[in-house]
């Protein structure tokens, strides 16, 4: 089934995608696996060759088209690659929409050219020790002084790019008697005193990606670092959460698709009983299993894909995407590991480092339960 929702430009840009990553990134990436995070290089190399900040104004150094396609076409070339080290989606799906809708002239002034050129590696900090998807649960406070300067206190966990992030957007409470009302942003900068990182987390898979735990200890954040409004944090949330849960069902579908088309080549070159493996039905009836459920989670998204670039994507069509995307990645990917036999556990093999790899997607952007309780309750009303 042939895709239609992408340009000449959509596709020149994934040629420039797919040769940047194989000459950049696929190299290093088991050096990188091994260190616990990639080479900070490679963030101004990506800002060089024009792979972040598409969607940001020229004047600030970006490509100046707001149209997130570009940032799907990315998504999907660095799943196809294998390379889940480089925190490029966090920073152009999720952080972005934030600086761009939210910060004033002089924070863009500030902040954007190096967001664009990479060297300003950016983060947000919602989760918490002991909140998970509980974003009303937040426990980091911030109190501002007479001086218009805020007092940051507090711990986060999880935080994707933790490590090497110049800019981390805080999310804290800044009226405990407010409710949802009572949420603020903040961009916390490298060298604050009183922000500290933690450990670097040691995780199941994606390996080469930095996560960690961020601590905050009488930070003295300016006002002038404050995004949006006072008390509307948890609304601007809720407003950006929809593209990070698209983003992440598309790289679900990816993932779907490029263990469907590792696992028809193994089991085509694979023998057993003197055969090889796809000739086996069962071998071909879970193939054909898989590769529809491929193309009916890929026409849905593509659905949401143009919905959302029209601006009309819904917060529960957002969640269904999400939760039955990654749902799926881990459903085949457990599937195309079994058609591997034994090697389909050996890290050697891309099938298995996919299997590790994709086991997160349905925990973070809130869980799939939170997914279902969204599409729930817009369901009753």
């Amino acid at each position: 089934m042939q895709r239609d929702i992408f340009d000449d430009e959509h596709h020149a840009f994934r040629d420039l995608c797919r040769t940047f990553l194989a000459k950049e990134v696929v190299p290093h990436h088991e050096q990188w696996e091994a260190d616990g995070q990639v080479d900070r290089a490679i963030w101004t190399t990506a800002g060089a060759a024009g792979l972040l900040g598409t969607g940001v104004p020229e004047e600030y150094g970006g490509g100046g088209v707001d149209d997130f396609r570009y940032n799907v076409v990315l998504d999907e070339e660095i799943v196809a690659a294998g390379t889940s080290g480089i925190g490029f989606p966090l920073h152009n799906d999720v952080v972005q929409p934030y600086l761009l809708r939210l910060a004033t002239e002089e924070q863009k002034q500030r902040w954007l050219p190096g967001f664009c050129s990479g060297e300003l590696i950016t983060a947000i900090a919602m989760t918490e020790p002991g909140t998970g998807s509980d974003l009303q649960g937040i426990a980091t406070t911030a109190k501002q002084e007479a001086s218009g300067d805020w007092i940051l206190n507090g711990s986060k966990t999880f935080i994707t790019n933790g490590i090497l992030a110049d800019l981390v957007i805080v999310v804290a409470k800044t009226d405990p008697d407010a409710k949802h009302l009572g949420f603020t942003l903040f961009v916390v900068e490298r060298g604050m005193a009183g922000f500290e990182r933690g450990r670097r987390l040691k995780k199941v898979g994606m390996k080469a990606q930095d996560t960690a735990e961020l601590s905050f200890t009488d930070v003295r954040v300016p006002d002038a670092n404050r995004l949006g409004e006072v008390g509307q944090g948890f609304v601007y949330l809720m407003q950006n959460l929809a593209q990070e849960r698209l983003s992440i069902a598309v790289t679900s579908v990816a993932a779907v698709e490029a263990a469907v088309r590792m696992t028809l080549e193994y089991t085509k070159e694979r023998t057993a009983f003197g055969r090889p493996v796809a000739n086996f039905q069962n071998t071909r009836f879970e193939l054909a299993e898989m590769d529809t459920e491929a193309t009916v989670a890929r026409t849905f998204v593509d659905r949401c894909i143009r919905e959302h670039v029209e601006s009309e994507l819904s917060v529960p069509d957002a969640a269904k995407a999400k939760w039955w995307c990654s749902d799926l990645q881990n459903r085949v990917v457990d599937r195309c590991v079994q058609l591997h036999g034994g090697y389909g556990y050996m890290l050697e093999y891309p099938i298995a480092r996919a299997f590790v790899d994709g086991r997160v997607q349905a925990i973070y952007g809130g869980t799939n339960e939170i997914m279902k309780e969204i599409i729930g309750r817009s369901l009753i009303g």
